[in-house]
């Protein structure tokens, strides 16, 4: 490669654990990006200050300075990387390399050298540890040969992170000729000073700005939320959460499609993490009309030279609006708006439900969010193909006055977004067509056919299926909810990677509930209500009443539809959860399975996965020749009248 080296399998160090990634360097830069997507570091050639190499156990570490403090740590290089990169950077960047070793001694005395905001500890000529200042809570003197640091609470530590370190501590002997002092100031003071100076802890303990009584949808509640130099932190009742800028990937700015809110995202990498729960996204729900006025209490000189032409002295305007610049300039991380997607209601999201919970979903340029709870973000560039389904229960106009989305991983996950008004579906079509994205239509080759033509016969006065669940649940009223009365009482994670929670749901519903979300059943009713589309109308009273029925019977030569991994569970542990608990009713049965696979892990759920992605290529296989089956009996003119 003459333009730079790539490089798989990279890690990138720090407080948050090591995250493996595509590490490359070329003749602007270099830049560093997560394996499966996520967090992406970008450093131009002229904000590095210098590099360094460390062989560290099994591999080689290169270390990155940056002009505003920042050091980078990307382990993982094999020793041949070493020469090849060397020579590369000191002939595009004009920087040679030095090397440092690395202390496997366990001597705990040496020498602290303090560069930028990283703090190391030399243990003679080889380096035993280094810290970032910028992580340091407070510090204070323990005597007069001691010098005390706590770090912040890491609230970002991800999923494969279990401790975190807290403090440290450094006894400076009054003998010490590295930090001269007097008798008034030991060298332990002058170190504290340093650290002080260097690490600009001071300044950090007040917040720049602060926004009161902020709605969170995720993690649920109220909060304050305080923007500092460093750090984001969220001050509820019964949490704290403080979340350094580094882990924020980006923002996304999201108007509610008629009313009075807008959401403000902040994804995260890693994530925060609350018990054994883990938010990649926070979502903050702030009212559209409300005008605020915030003066920033930052000093002239750091207007004027680290945030210049990214902070302003005050900020007065929408408060979402104010909220996001304000975040933007200090913590450096983008902005997604809404795209060119507009629904019918000409606005940005389309309402629909995922799981066993109703929200938005938001077309947007680069991927599609789903929101609010469980917040899931899915990237165009993980999109194996998306498909468009029409409800397959009773076969009836209720049945085409909705369809439903089903996108497919390249992962092989799906996420299925139900009850999506049909008058959406031309918008939503046309969208991600213009995306390129590839569309599995159902019964039909051609991008028209199959739902589109259903949708388009389908009765203007069918019944809301979803709504009239609601108002069941209600008493027969009509639920009006909003969203900061928080009325949803369980919390979820929304990892998009996570397909725990919402599987109890499932597991309670009745028959014909049932009937209505599976998605996979509705491929093969969908391709029978085609042919007769066309004559649904065609006779009224009970003789039509009777056509209906006679069409909604199953077809006994039908391949049984694939079950999912959670319903192979279910099948195992529902005795055992009877005995457990006997006369537990058959709904808290499916409860009690939905719970207990929620708490399972990824390796505890594996072997059920596997039977069901067995019992899908199964079912695929035996659809395949009973599609071609069908097509023959249509063609014969069995359901012509």
């Amino acid at each position: 490669m003459t333009d730079g080296h790539l490089f798989s399998n990279i890690l990138l160090g720090g407080r948050g654990g090591a995250n493996p990634g595509q590490f490359k360097v070329h003749s602007g830069g270099l830049a560093w990006r997560k394996q499966g997507g996520g967090k992406i570091i970008e450093v131009e050639k002229d904000d590095i200050v210098s590099v360094t190499w460390m062989k560290v156990p099994r591999a080689y570490q290169l270390g990155v300075r940056i002009k505003d403090g920042l050091f980078y740590k990307f382990i993982g290089f094999r020793e041949q990387d070493v020469s090849n990169l060397t020579n590369f950077i000191q002939k595009s960047f004009g920087i040679t390399l030095e090397e440092k070793q690395l202390s496997v001694s366990g001597h705990n005395w040496g020498n602290v050298d303090i560069n930028g905001n990283m703090l190391t500890f030399m243990a003679g000529s080889k380096q035993a540890f280094e810290v970032s200042l910028a992580d340091v809570a407070q510090t204070q003197l323990q005597g007069k040969t001691d010098v005390y640091l706590e770090f912040h609470v890491d609230d970002t530590t991800g999923a494969n992170e279990k401790d975190s370190l807290m403090d440290l501590s450094f006894h400076v002997p009054t003998s010490n000729t590295q930090f001269v002092g007097d008798e008034n100031r030991p060298p332990a003071q002058v170190l504290l000073d340093k650290i002080l100076k260097l690490a600009d802890v001071g300044s950090s303990e007040e917040a720049a700005v602060t926004f009161e009584g902020i709605a969170i949808l995720t993690p649920r509640g109220r909060y304050s939320v305080e923007l500092h130099l460093s750090f984001l932190r969220l001050q509820g009742q019964a949490t704290d959460f403080k979340i350094q800028y580094g882990s924020i990937v980006r923002l996304f700015l999201l108007p509610k499609s008629n009313q009075p809110h807008t959401f403000v995202v902040v994804t995260l990498d890693p994530p925060i993490r609350k018990g054994q729960t883990l938010y990649p996204h926070i979502v903050i729900q702030f009212e559209t009309d409300l005008v605020v006025e915030r003066d920033l209490l930052l000093s002239e000189e750091l207007l004027a030279t680290k945030y210049k032409d990214r902070l302003e002295a005050s900020y007065k305007g929408l408060i979402h609006e104010v909220f996001t610049k304000i975040l933007r300039g200090l913590s450096g991380a983008k902005v997604t708006r809404p795209g060119s997607f507009r629904s019918c209601q000409d606005g940005y999201a389309v309402k629909s439900s995922l799981k066993a919970e109703d929200g938005l979903l938001y077309p947007l340029e680069k991927g599609f969010f789903f929101l609010p709870k469980p917040p899931t973000l899915i990237l165009h560039d993980e999109i194996d193909f998306v498909e468009f389904e029409r409800h397959g229960a009773g076969g009836s106009s209720v049945s085409s006055h909705y369809f439903d989305l089903l996108v497919k991983l390249k992962s092989d996950q799906e996420h299925q977004f139900r009850n999506i008004q049909r008058n959406e579906y031309h918008n939503l079509f046309s969208f991600i067509g213009g995306k390129g994205l590839k569309i599995m239509n159902l019964g039909d080759a051609q991008s028209t056919g199959g739902v589109a033509t259903a949708l388009q016969n389908a009765d203007d006065d069918a019944v809301d299926p979803h709504l009239e669940r609601i108002k069941n649940a209600a008493g027969g009223e009509e639920s009006d909810e909003e969203d900061e009365d928080f009325v949803v009482e369980k919390d979820d994670g929304g990892s998009p990677t996570d397909d725990s929670g919402g599987e109890e749901s499932d597991a309670s519903e009745s028959g014909d509930e049932k009937e209505k979300s599976a998605p996979k059943e509705s491929k093969k009713e969908t391709s029978g209500a085609k042919a007769s589309s066309s004559k649904r109308r065609s006779k009224d009273g009970d003789e039509g009443s009777k056509k209906r029925k006679q069409k909604k019977k199953k077809d006994p030569n039908a391949p049984k539809r694939a079950m999912s991994g959670f319903m192979f569970f279910s099948n195992a542990e529902r005795e055992n959860i009877k005995k457990a608990q006997p006369g537990l009713a058959f709904t808290d049965v499916g409860r009690a399975l939905g719970e207990k696979w929620k708490k399972m892990s990824a390796e505890e759920k594996e072997p059920y996965e596997a039977m069901a992605r067995a019992d899908t290529k199964r079912y695929k296989e035996a659809m395949v020749g009973y599609k071609s089956g069908a097509a023959m009996n249509i063609d014969s003119g069995n359901e012509s009248e």
